[in-house]
């Protein structure tokens, strides 16, 4: 358990380290990606980049795991 939430924190520590670059990628910004603005905000849910960083997180970590 310790190990996992070392990782994940590693993880964590990382993305934000690298996000300046990584939002240059168009991750947030696919279509499929859901935004609702109305007059008092913004609701957005990013369905594709969901979905596109669970696929590619499976597939690293398929391999590592076998």
């Amino acid at each position: 358990m310790q190990r996992t939430l070392i990782t994940i924190g590693l993880a964590v520590l990382i993305t934000g380290l690298l996000w300046p670059w990584l939002s240059k990628l168009g991750l947030g910004r696919l279509p499929g990606d859901i935004r609702v603005q109305t007059g008092s905000g913004v609701f957005y849910f990013p369905l594709a980049t969901c979905l596109l960083v669970s696929v590619v997180l499976s597939i690293v970590v398929w391999p590592l795991r076998r």
